[in-house]
């Protein structure tokens, strides 16, 4: 079996690959200060949106149209996308499905999820990708939210990529709070420290879970895991 690995693109993107396939998650790199990849060089099978905000619909419209890539979002994401030429598998929120990679499935997350120009985009989401024996959550954009113990509970996690930068989603209290109820194998915490609204220090954060007696693992971008 092919290697699973996961690279960390800065912000909340993320990059995976297995096999042939390469999968973007929420690809913001044109005017991400933390980015190590330009847009151009990324050449993806699939791309999959959590929600419309700009610092995770990215890049994705010029790499879809680019790379033929298919676009795996909740429906009015694709929607909007598809009217400028994209690719795109609309799914909503509790929906699953099968890729070629693996399975999909759109959890809920407390977000908005606005769009360019003010195009409503539908409900943001989180996102669990269960492939190669291996299930990742991406929480996208969220508050903490009890609901996180059931899915911990109906899909054991082996990497969840939690939010902690505060301000606009969960801080630190609160995502290491959100650990003890998914209890995932690993977590990788994401969306921090790219803008100074969402300055914190992410060694607080991997304290406060490690006393409670979960791993974590902070990861600079354009660094990788291998599964």
């Amino acid at each position: 079996m092919a290697d699973l690995s996961l690279t960390f693109l800065g912000h909340s993107a993320f990059q995976i690959r297995i096999g042939r396939f390469e999968i973007l998650i929420d690809p913001f790199i044109t005017g991400n200060p933390s980015a190590t990849v330009s847009a151009d060089s990324l050449n993806p099978t699939h791309i999959i949106l959590t929600h419309g905000h700009g610092d995770h619909l990215g890049d994705a419209e010029m790499i879809a149209k680019r790379t033929g890539a298919l676009v795996i979002a909740p429906f009015e994401v694709v929607t909007y996308l598809s009217e400028r030429g994209c690719n795109g598998w609309e799914m909503s929120t509790g929906g699953a499905r099968d890729f070629e990679f693996g399975r999909v499935k759109f959890t809920i997350a407390h977000h908005g999820s606005g769009g360019p120009g003010g195009y409503s985009m539908g409900t943001a989401c989180g996102v669990l990708l269960m492939i190669a024996g291996k299930t990742i959550y991406h929480a996208g954009d969220t508050a903490l939210f009890y609901d996180m113990k059931l899915l911990g509970e109906r899909h054991p996690m082996d990497v969840a990529l939690l939010p902690i930068g505060d301000n606009f989603t969960m801080g630190i209290e609160d995502a290491a709070y959100a650990v003890e109820l998914l209890k995932p194998k690993l977590t990788i915490p994401i969306h921090y420290n790219t803008f100074p609204p969402i300055q914190v220090d992410v060694n607080e954060f991997s304290r406060l879970v490690v006393a409670a007696g979960f791993e974590t693992l902070i990861l600079n971008p354009g660094q990788s895991l291998t599964l």
